[in-house]
């Protein structure tokens, strides 16, 4: 089957663009000559980053199966097609689990593998017919490894890569390349409360939060940026990367390698 060949002009759809790594990935797109449409449930942020790289913001609460739906159709509305899919869209909540709130739970599946799920499903047709797509999900280390008090997202992030895994496998065949990055501690929002509740549930100090959870098992002694996880994006969705698929890409400064 021949497949289209790369165009700068493609549709990129980045969910949870308002801040953290996925501002990042849609301020890289937007750089470019790419069509960018951020979704987030922050109304302010995401109008805010939209307006300043020229991207399209679409209001989205992605424990909503309807709002999945709606995102997917409204950007087809406007630009006609779903080229690059990126889930980054997630949060935290630091609580052991015989403590940790059921709707929590709920919420955190939602988002992190339900909406995946959907919204991979959803643009899935459009990508079938044109020969051609990509879809990166930001999972995490805690994809491979467990942490205590972080049950639902390590859930979350495990089932995340099985998806990856799997629609790999089915979209192969058709020009659809599925692949995950799993990076360590990154330097966002999400990451500067979790310092707090850690430190919070486990009785320590921030800076042993830090110190002996953060970076203790890493060979690099600092956290990731942004730009760094957006950077690995986007050689995912360039033509050479054009056969990989599959593959859980790990960003952890070592953090894994134990």
């Amino acid at each position: 089957m021949s497949q289209t060949t790369y165009s700068p002009t493609k549709v990129v759809l980045v969910t949870g663009g308002a801040s953290g790594i996925g501002r990042a990935i849609v301020e890289m797109f937007a750089r470019e000559p790419y069509r960018v449409v951020l979704a987030d449930i922050n109304i302010d942020g995401g109008q805010r980053v939209a307006q300043e790289v020229g991207a399209t913001f679409i209001h989205s609460d992605l424990t909503q199966r309807q709002d999945c739906r709606h995102l997917v159709q409204a950007t087809l509305e406007q630009f006609g097609r779903v080229d690059i899919l990126v889930n980054v869209a997630g949060f935290q909540h630091i609580d052991p689990v015989d403590v940790f709130p059921e709707d929590v739970w709920d919420r955190m599946l939602a988002v992190m593998l339900t909406a995946p799920f959907l919204l991979t499903r959803y643009v899935w047709s459009g990508m079938k017919s044109q020969g051609w797509g990509r879809i990166i999900n930001i999972a995490s280390i805690h994809g491979l490894v467990a942490s205590p008090f972080k049950s639902a997202y390590v859930a979350a992030k495990h089932g995340l890569i099985g998806l990856t895994r799997t629609t790999a496998l089915e979209g192969g065949p058709l020009g659809i390349t599925v692949n995950a990055i799993a990076p360590a501690y990154v330097r966002t929002p999400l990451v500067e409360k979790q310092i707090a509740d850690q430190a919070r549930t486990r009785g320590i100090s921030e800076e042993e939060v830090i110190e002996r959870v953060m970076l203790e098992p890493a060979a690099i002694k600092r956290l990731i940026e942004p730009d760094e996880v957006a950077a690995m994006v986007r050689y995912l969705c360039s033509e050479e990367a054009r056969n990989i698929t599959g593959a859980v890409f790990t960003l952890d400064a070592g953090w894994t390698a134990r």
